[in-house]
């Protein structure tokens, strides 16, 4: 039988064929079980350089793309390509979103990755900037404007570990967030990302928040590297925008003594990952600044983890993008956001280090911080995540976290013998364009992007939060336009909820941030009716009240709190002090 296979070709085309698919179910079992870097035992540098000494070009290649996740079409090439990170833009849920259609989707990338050679896991992100917002049901925190204005510090540190909890419990193990930036001009649509414009509470909070998340093994991101609150409005490279992806023009000293000390803070805290921003200084794009980069960032400051670039940002160098990476990443980005385009970059790598223009010490270093993140976040060591940690998202006791951080927020602008309310009012008219919605209660970043418009977050609205802290003998009536049936008497109080629609980035650059016509119409109706009239503000940034203010008893700054409009009642009634004060500055 041997004999006859042989003479007719076909011993050797089967042998061929068994010793083919050894060689690839092999490749599963190739790294010994006792290889250093599984041991947990072992210090993280011994495990990193343990599998830096195994890996292949093209697996460290891989490391350093970060890939948006509906780019992957085939879960396979997280494998072959050896791809080191994914993640979900703003909007980057799975078709129906809810926490378990979350989980299911990053294990099955998870999934993916251990079926690779050296079971390297995934680093999956999120812009979790208020709570795990993404995801339909998770508890939504003030955004961080209002959190400077509490400058509680344990507050924000709970909101770290909770956030974390929330996206843990989704199998997501990286947060784009804290925006460590310090806010110049507040016409800058990312202001409420940001702490305050005080260096000091900037640096207070962000270490703060960065100890809650990484108490619970997620990885923070300080970002955007550097000077980006600083930017000049009107120099944006993108034409839609005013202000964000511009440029700033600020000397060395003052970009060091007020921009540059929250990274330092940032990085005494142990962040493991940081973002340049979308952002030129003196005509360089801060992704190919070798000086801020490498010299300041690395080498003065001691920052041991990764730098990776903001979504596309990298293509701001060059319309070239094989010169736009060489560049970025001899500049000292260790992990691009591509975010799409994994095969080009492949290519693209591969022929930059072959010439010579990218070394492969370089390329080793950058591979050796990721992977040294990675290790340092646990990725190596923890168990899947299990169905039942689910039920933490938009837990009761969360929710109660987020409305404690809701009425420590809360500023109080102005009070002419107004506040605080009493519950047992006889009869409240409630008006405007947020006092019933959740959207622009909980502003961008929130489901989309931009955030929605409406009811479509579970929590508490603003005028729920009312009903629930009056008296049951109070009547209250409501308008989101502020037009009410003709009455003899006036009500008791108007309280008129108005502010700004969600936005996100360079979509909300504003050279004049006011209230709109309609708002202010709003207030006219309700003041025509009512002995005393409260305006509450919902917004990222101070708006410009000036020219009204003076004819109104109360004003309130609400900022944008979320989820739980229940916080707003519990200081407009009294139950709390108004502790809020101002993180930046409001012109009155």
């Amino acid at each position: 039988m041997n004999i006859i296979l042989l003479r007719r070709g076909i011993l050797p085309v089967a042998f061929i064929i068994v010793i083919t698919g050894l060689f690839f179910s092999m490749r599963h079992i190739a790294i010994p079980f006792h290889a250093l870097y599984r041991d947990a035992s072992l210090t993280i540098d011994v495990r990193v350089e343990d599998l830096l000494s195994r890996m292949t070009t093209n697996e460290k290649i891989g490391q350093l793309a970060l890939v948006e996740k509906n780019s992957i079409t085939d879960t396979s090439d997280i494998s072959s390509y050896g791809i080191g990170a994914l993640l979900s833009g703003g909007g980057g849920n799975p078709i129906q979103n809810t926490p378990k259609t979350w989980l299911a989707m990053v294990n099955d990338f998870q999934h993916a990755a251990q079926n690779s050679r050296l079971s390297i896991p995934l680093l999956y992100g999120v812009d979790a900037i208020h709570g795990h917002s993404n995801v339909l049901g998770a508890t939504i925190f003030p955004h961080a404007l209002g959190l400077g204005a509490t400058k509680d510090t344990d507050l924000v540190r709970r909101i770290g570990e909770i956030t974390a909890q929330e996206i843990s419990a989704t199998g997501v193990n990286w947060n784009f967030s804290p925006t460590v930036d310090v806010v110049d001009d507040t016409r800058w649509g990312r202001t409420y990302e940001t702490f305050s414009s005080n260096p000091i509470i900037v640096s207070e909070l962000s270490v703060a928040y960065l100890t809650g998340l990484q108490s619970e093994f997620v990885m923070g991101t300080a970002k955007h590297y550097l000077g980006t609150g600083a930017m000049a409005w009107g120099s944006s490279t993108n034409p839609d925008f005013k202000i964000d992806q511009g440029a700033t023009l600020l000397d060395e000293t003052t970009m060091r003594a007020t921009h540059l000390p929250p990274f330092a803070a940032a990085i005494d805290a142990g962040v493991n990952s940081i973002m340049v921003g979308h952002i030129s200084w003196n005509g360089v794009e801060l992704s190919a600044n070798h000086y801020l980069l490498t010299d300041v960032l690395k080498n003065e400051l001691g920052f041991d983890g990764f730098v990776v670039s903001d979504w596309n940002g990298v293509d701001e160098i060059s319309s070239d993008k094989y010169l736009a990476m060489v560049t970025a990443i001899n500049a000292g980005v260790d992990m691009i956001m591509l975010p799409f385009d994994y095969k080009t970059f492949t290519t693209h790598m591969k022929r930059a280090l072959d010439s010579g223009a990218i070394s492969r010490e370089r390329l080793d270093d950058a591979t050796r911080r990721i992977l040294r993140a990675k290790f340092s976040t646990g990725l190596f060591d923890t168990e899947p995540v299990e169905d039942e940690e689910l039920l933490t998202i938009g837990s009761p006791k969360h929710r109660t976290v987020a409305r404690e951080a809701v009425r420590k927020s809360m500023v109080l602008l102005k009070d002419v013998n107004t506040l605080p309310l009493n519950k047992n009012f006889s009869h409240i008219v409630v008006a405007g364009s947020s006092a019933n919605n959740l959207g622009r209660q909980s502003g961008g970043w929130t489901i989309e992007w931009q955030g929605v418009d409406g009811n479509w977050i579970p929590g508490t609205t603003i005028l729920d939060g009312i009903k629930n802290a009056v008296s049951e003998n109070t009547k209250i009536e409501y308008s989101d336009t502020g037009f009410f049936s003709a009455r003899n008497e006036r009500a008791d109080i108007g309280i008129v909820i108005v502010g700004e629609a969600p936005y996100a980035e360079g979509a909300g650059d504003n050279e004049h941030p006011e209230l709109s016509t309609e708002d202010l119409q709003i207030i006219k109706n309700v003041k025509a009716i009512s002995k005393k009239t409260v305006i509450i503000i919902v917004s990222g940034r101070p708006l410009d009240i000036r020219p009204y203010v003076d004819s109104w008893d109360a004003v309130i700054a609400a900022w944008l709190p979320g989820s739980e409009g229940n916080g707003i009642a519990d200081v407009l009634f009294g139950d709390y002090l108004f502790t809020g004060t101002l993180p930046v500055n409001w012109p009155l």
